[in-house]
């Protein structure tokens, strides 16, 4: 399978978001202007066009109405790498990720698993169960699910590993876009084992669905984080569309 190529949207994206980071662009400051972007670049207006957009939907940059596009005072963004990984996002927050491999198994796909990743029911997956953890400390319980074509190489996954999604990207199999859904959960006991939480303390239930460029399902995640040492922060734009969605769902009685 042929390695799959960075899109160039997302090489604009991600350089312009490493000078908001590093401090080269401060708030107030515009962004390099279309043209600059261009020509270093080596592109169309297009793809420089979806990378700003793509800024401005994380609140990073106004909406320059015009103008060029400024820098706002906004909380630091999470790469999409930390979107997928559980290591990069710990890395992120400037700690070492750890992790401890609870289990590694072939099974047949339930219906829920099924219908996530596009599949029959007892159509072969691989799941993975980890907790990882942040400086020694648990931080959530992972648990991944492969199609079997995928998730063949990791039977024999052990902590040193190649990280499994640089193993999928290395594979040629690249996580384009995924979407997420949080609840407030309590603590069973088995999380409040492996997270050594009390029973019934709040915990985040993460679900992710990872896809390829083409639309294909790769990855089915649920991740259970401990409510103590997980927030969350967004900024937004008037005039761009809010990566987050709030959601009233109906009373239990």
């Amino acid at each position: 399978m042929p390695i799959a190529r960075r899109q160039q949207h997302e090489e604009i994206a991600d350089y312009l978001r490493g000078l908001i980071d590093d401090g080269t662009l401060a708030p107030g400051d515009p962004l390099p202007s279309e043209a600059e972007l261009c020509a270093q670049f080596d592109t169309s207006r297009g793809p420089v066009r979806q990378a700003v957009a793509n800024l401005r939907g994380m609140g990073l940059i106004s909406s320059g109405r015009g103008r060029r596009s400024l820098v706002l005072e906004a909380p630091k963004t999470n790469s999409f790498n930390a979107l997928i990984s559980a290591s990069a996002l710990v890395a992120e927050a400037g700690q070492t990720p750890g992790e401890k491999i609870i289990r590694v198994a072939r099974e047949p796909a339930g219906e829920k698993i099924a219908v996530a990743l596009n599949l029959k029911v007892n159509d072969p997956v691989v799941e993975i169960v980890r907790v990882r953890s942040a400086n020694g400390v648990p931080v959530l319980i992972e648990r991944l699910v492969f199609p079997l074509r995928f998730g063949e190489r990791f039977l024999a996954l052990t902590p040193e590993s190649e990280p499994v999604h640089d193993q999928l990207f290395d594979a040629g199999v690249v996580i384009d876009n995924a979407s997420r859904t949080a609840q407030v959960d309590r603590a069973t006991a088995t999380h409040a084992e492996l997270l050594e939480i009390p029973e019934g303390d709040p915990v985040w239930r993460l679900e992710m669905r990872g896809f390829t460029f083409q639309g294909e399902p790769v990855e089915y995640a649920e991740n259970i984080y401990r409510g103590d040492m997980v927030k969350v922060e967004l900024s937004s734009v008037r005039g761009a569309s809010i990566p987050l969605r709030f959601e009233i769902t109906a009373a239990q009685e």
